[in-house]
């Protein structure tokens, strides 16, 4: 275990016949360190990964993207966490 993360965490899932696959997209991967960085209080960490998320839903997307409206209601859903947590004031008016 290196920085709390788990070797498992790190390698991709095995198939049947012993391939790897990989079950989530990048994206996904990227929000959940989001998410993990804001559970951990470490804001610019987590301000720079919705950058990072920003430009990659920012590209052209290959072939048909069915995920694109979700990816972005999950970056304005991100958004709208990081900032609760940056202004926790605003929680109590």
């Amino acid at each position: 275990m290196e920085n709390g993360i788990a070797d498992q965490d790190l390698a991709p899932e095995r198939g049947t016949a012993g391939a790897a696959r990989h079950t989530r997209r990048l994206s996904d991967k990227i929000l959940i360190a989001f998410h993990h960085a804001c559970d951990q209080l470490d804001f610019e960490v987590a301000n720079d990964l919705l950058v990072i998320l920003e430009k990659m839903l920012k590209r052209p997307a290959f072939g048909s993207d069915t995920n694109r409206r979700k990816s972005i209601e999950s970056l304005v859903a991100a958004h709208e966490r990081l900032w609760m947590l940056r202004h926790p004031e605003a929680r109590e008016s």
